[in-house]
């Protein structure tokens, strides 16, 4: 039998959908196809005439969601027996307002997917109002989400989510189907993955499925084994062909008289165990013995569930948690509420303390009055002390004055006998300085007298040298100017050799290839002996090396036949030219 609030919750989606004003109110006619619908969906005999019945005194217009409940409980829900399809009744609600509310084309989920997380918001919802789910509820159903995926939770996720929301604490149904499906705590996962999450929590927690998966089951009639698909509910253990539970074979009802307990392996078949009805027992082998376990478990909690008189496992926790947010939303209410009542005794004391304050402030200003009164006396016989002190310190410094002038004027003469002693000790003094003074100066004048003569003979020996240097000057300039000739005459020489040089080389152009012989063999010999040359020809200037090749006439200088030709003369003069503009540069 399904709760009458959870019914009440679907219903309500269709009715906020055919509110197209959004004013609260439904037309009649609109409210006409939904009850009929209703009716049918959950096989109640419908009375189209029973609606206007009920409100043939209200005929001003649309009727609000509390002016049709009274007749939704009355006349349908009153009627409800559990024989339905809650599924379908779901299904036909989710028809009438889904597609007003979210478009499923950019979310990652299909529309069953959509309708199933629906079903799930209307089932964790709270039972006010707008419907709402709590942040709580979110969480809870979030973290089986991300178990049935195979994932693991991320309590950071979902604390940067719940930040994000600011103050906002709930979801509605269509912001909860756009959070799954945009994927948000899905990252990385496919659409089959997350599709399959959605469907195994749905069975857990619309379909009260418990537990499922295959095991063997023994018929009754022909004692064989054959395997099943098991789907355990709280109350019944079903069992189908294969997994996509299109043909159901059976049910186990399970009741308070149900036992399950496990049985020893026999005809070949291992991990047995027996569920002991009323009517009937049923022995059922499972793949190993941890699923066998499992199942015992799962079926045992299910029949102390029955007796006790518990709902479903998941409805109960769903109450638990509620009831915690109500003892939490109770011990918040009382915790306000003392803080209410102390904030109004901390008000009172302040008020109080407010009294003291200026109770205190008054006598404060007497008391400063009383003290200015006593620093008036005080002051008034400091003054007349001060001036008593004045007048003695008056006196005492006309004699302190008169005994400071005295002392000056005897340290005056003192000062003026220590000046006269001193002057009679510095002109001793001066008297001893100018006798030695004399006794210098007569030793200067002889050693000035030596130096001079010194000085003389030193002059004369200098102006006989510097006689020297002018007779080797003039003699150089001498020597340069026939050098100048010479060195123009050598030119003209030159220039005379470059033409003859000229006509020879013309006259040699013909015999260049018998002489390449013998000219590389030169190379060779030149290149020899070339470092060797070069150190003669910078240390000993005078010795000129014979080579082979054209002998040109003998240079003579005023010494003599020269060491070296008149090519040689002009390299070092050009060698020469260069050296003294370098040094010209650098000075």
């Amino acid at each position: 039998m399904w709760l009458r609030e959870e019914l009440l919750k679907s219903i309500w989606h269709a009715f906020t959908a055919l509110d197209v004003d959004q004013r609260g109110k439904v037309s009649k006619s609109q409210l006409k196809v939904l009850s009929h619908n209703l009716c049918t969906v959950m096989k109640i005999p419908h009375d189209p005439v029973a609606l206007e019945e009920h409100f043939k005194d209200n005929d001003e217009g649309p009727l609000s969601n509390q002016g049709y409940m009274p007749y939704l409980n009355r006349f349908i829900l009153d009627k409800v027996c559990g024989d339905f399809d809650i599924m379908e009744f779901n299904r036909m609600c989710w028809t009438l307002c889904y597609k007003k509310n979210i478009h499923t084309k950019h979310l990652l989920i299909s529309d069953n997917d959509a309708f199933k997380v629906w079903c799930i918001f209307n089932f964790l919802s709270e039972e006010r109002y707008p419907l709402v789910i709590v942040m709580e509820e979110i969480e809870y159903f979030l973290r089986k989400l991300t178990e049935a995926m195979g994932t693991v939770w991320s309590k950071e996720s979902f604390a940067e989510y719940k930040q994000r929301q600011n103050s906002k604490n709930f979801l509605t149904a269509w912001e909860l189907i756009e959070l799954v499906g945009m994927g948000y705590f899905s990252k990385g996962l496919n659409r089959q993955i997350l599709s399959m999450g959605i469907n195994e929590v749905f069975n857990e927690l619309i379909l009260d499925v418990l537990k499922e998966g295959y095991m063997m089951k023994k018929g009754h009639v022909r004692k064989n084994w054959t395997e099943r698909w098991f789907v355990l509910r709280p109350t019944s253990l079903s069992y189908y062909v294969c997994e996509d539970l299109e043909e159901k074979k059976g049910d186990i009802i399970l009741d308070q008289s149900c036992c399950v307990e496990s049985l020893p392996d026999k005809e070949g078949k291992k991990c047995l165990f027996i569920i002991k009805c009323a009517d009937k027992s049923f022995e059922i082998s499972a793949s190993d013995k941890k699923k066998k376990q499992e199942w015992i478990q799962a079926i045992q909690t299910c029949i102390q569930q029955l007796r006790l008189g518990l709902l479903s496992p998941h409805r109960e926790a769903r109450l638990r948690r509620w009831e915690l947010r109500q003892r939490q939303q109770v011990e918040e209410d009382d915790l306000a509420e003392r803080m209410r009542q102390l904030q109004a005794a901390n008000e009172s004391k302040q008020r109080e303390l407010e009294a003291m304050r200026i109770k205190m402030e008054e006598a404060a200003a007497k008391a400063a009055l009383e003290e200015q009164r006593r620093k008036q006396t005080q002051l008034d016989l400091q003054d007349r002390y001060r001036l008593d002190l004045e007048r003695e310190k008056m006196v005492r410094q006309q004699m302190e004055e008169q005994v400071a002038q005295k002392s000056s004027e005897l340290e005056q003469y003192l000062q003026r006998v220590r000046e006269l002693e001193d002057m009679y000790h510095r002109l001793e003094e001066a008297l001893e300085d100018e006798r030695q003074a004399k006794h210098d100066e007569e030793a200067m004048r002889k050693l000035q007298a030596s130096l001079l003569e010194e000085e003389a003979a030193k002059r004369a020996e200098l102006e006989r040298i510097q006689q020297q240097q002018q007779r080797a000057l003039s003699q150089t300039k001498a020597e340069k100017q026939e050098l100048m000739a010479e060195h123009l005459a050598k030119e003209r020489d030159l220039q005379a050799a470059v033409q003859q040089l000229e006509r020879l080389q013309r006259e040699r152009q013909g015999a260049v290839k018998q002489y390449e012989e013998v000219t590389r063999k030169l190379e060779r010999a030149a290149n020899k002996t070339k470092t060797w040359k070069d150190k003669v020809a910078k240390h000993e200037g005078l010795v000129r090396l014979i080579q082979p090749g054209h002998k040109e006439p003998q240079r003579i200088t005023n010494w003599g036949p020269a060491s070296f030709t008149n090519t040689e003369l002009d390299l070092k003069k050009k060698l020469w030219q260069e050296r003294k503009n370098q040094g010209a540069q650098t000075q």
